[in-house]
């Protein structure tokens, strides 16, 4: 990523990207300990859920991070630290959609059968929707070691990487890539579908006489949330196919440039939109988290559901 760029450019660029994502990073985890402050959070379904969307997305900023730095950095490494570490972040970006899916399948059940909601969004059924998206994903990154397996690393002079260490280098055989495309495919498809089909039955539910006008209005407008963050995640699953066609009409300064740029925009960004959505809409989180991100600073807020001691 550094290649071809001074010690200054890459002090600035480093110091552009760095900053953001402390401060994304930052707001991440007062979320998490947000979630974890209260017993309301704790035993609502809803919320443990956005917990394991914002473990995932904060895990993945911060593996994306260090990533970055090494090759800023100019660290070269071995394959099969590499290979960890981009297996790692295979895993963790791939939680989020499942995540937003369930998160979505849930707000229609919540409109759709509010009598029946209490009974089948249950603590125990929302730990066993996220052991299985965790296991769906594991069960991903096993092929793709298995596939990455088929490369002949015996025939290497050595495991020292030549370059820096990325998703698009781990790509060591045709297959991988190939396996890529059509499971990156499949899953945002699939999770669109989900998505855009509880949206689409919150609208119908609404227009019913028996429906929580209020209620669908809210769901629907967090199920709209849901898909955008979903075509955000979709975006960063694109930037290595958009810098490889923008590489092919810039040199390789400006392609180093714009790849900064994206890296914030499509890979940092996208994973404190969690946090910092949930965190202004919600009218529970909202004023515990504002003040543990003031660092427990005595602030007038009105009292609320979250108030519920722990």
């Amino acid at each position: 990523m550094a290649v071809g760029l001074g010690l200054v450019e890459r002090v600035m660029l480093t110091t552009l990207t760095t900053v953001p994502c402390c401060t994304f990073f930052f707001i991440n985890v007062t979320m998490l300990f947000t979630l974890r402050s209260k017993h309301v959070f704790r035993e609502t379904s809803r919320y443990i859920l956005l917990y394991n969307l914002l473990f995932a997305d904060t895990a993945q900023m911060a593996l994306s991070q260090l990533l970055y730095i090494l090759s800023i950095c100019r660290i070269m490494l071995t394959y099969p630290v590499c290979g960890t570490l981009v297996m790692l972040a295979n895993l963790i970006n791939e939680v989020s959609p499942l995540t937003l899916v369930v998160m979505s399948l849930e707000r229609y059940v919540a409109v759709c059968y509010p009598l029946r909601h209490a009974a089948i969004i249950t603590i125990r059924n929302t730990a066993v929707a996220i052991i299985v998206i965790w296991a769906f994903c594991s069960l991903n990154v096993l092929v793709r070691i298995i596939l990455l397996l088929n490369f002949p690393f015996q025939d290497l002079e050595s495991l020292q990487m030549n370059s820096f260490c990325s998703t698009l280098i781990m790509f060591l055989v045709p297959v991988s890539a190939q396996y890529d495309k059509a499971y990156i495919c499949f899953l945002f498809i699939s999770a669109g579908m989900a998505v855009i089909s509880s949206y689409v039955g919150v609208i119908v539910a609404a227009r019913s006489a028996s429906t929580d006008k209020a209620s669908a209005h809210k769901a629907r407008n967090t199920l709209l949330l849901h898909l955008v963050q979903l075509g955000f995640s979709l975006l960063s699953t694109m930037h290595n196919p958009l810098l490889i066609a923008i590489s092919k009409i810039v040199t390789r300064i400006v392609l180093v440039r714009i790849q900064n740029v994206f890296y914030v925009f499509i890979i940092i960004l996208p994973r404190c939109l969690s946090a910092l959505i949930y965190g202004l809409r919600d009218q529970t989180i909202r004023p515990v988290l504002v003040y543990y991100l003031c660092c427990r600073l005595k602030l007038s807020v009105a009292p609320t559901k979250a108030d519920v001691s722990s």
